[in-house]
């Protein structure tokens, strides 16, 4: 049965004029730790990669945010929700701390798709009880 869906549409550009603004401390506050390490990593090899990545995964953020009902309030946080992706390619949400305790004790399960082209990140997010 279907909990909640969310969805959203990034632009690009916001984030690389955040990213010129505030520089690291932007992406440390959106990612997780083993995410900043890709985004460093990806962003040393080509710049406007990093800045897609960072995009993607805020907007994957705000997609499942909104699918589980809480939006950016306690236990979701940046941090405590990570994107990874399977073997396949497939991206998966990883949950930390609180927010994993929460989500488990609800019997939750998380879809997300994740898209940029451009301009645009974008995110599809479907939660659904086990």
């Amino acid at each position: 049965m279907i909990y909640g869906i969310g969805t959203d549409v990034c632009d690009v550009r916001r984030i690389r004029a955040s990213l010129g603004r505030h520089g690291e401390r932007f992406a440390l506050k959106i990612l997780s730790d083993a995410e900043f390490a890709t985004w460093q990593a990806r962003s040393a090899r080509w710049p406007e990669r990093g800045v897609r990545y960072l995009a993607t995964r805020f907007s994957a953020k705000e997609a499942f945010s909104k699918a589980i009902g809480l939006g950016m309030t306690m236990p979701m946080t940046w941090r405590l929700c990570e994107v990874g992706n399977l073997p396949s390619g497939k991206p998966t949400l990883v949950l930390h701390g609180a927010l994993k305790d929460w989500f488990d004790a609800r019997g939750l399960s998380a879809h997300i798709s994740v898209t940029d082209e451009t301009d645009y990140a974008a995110s599809f997010c479907v939660v659904e009880n086990l």
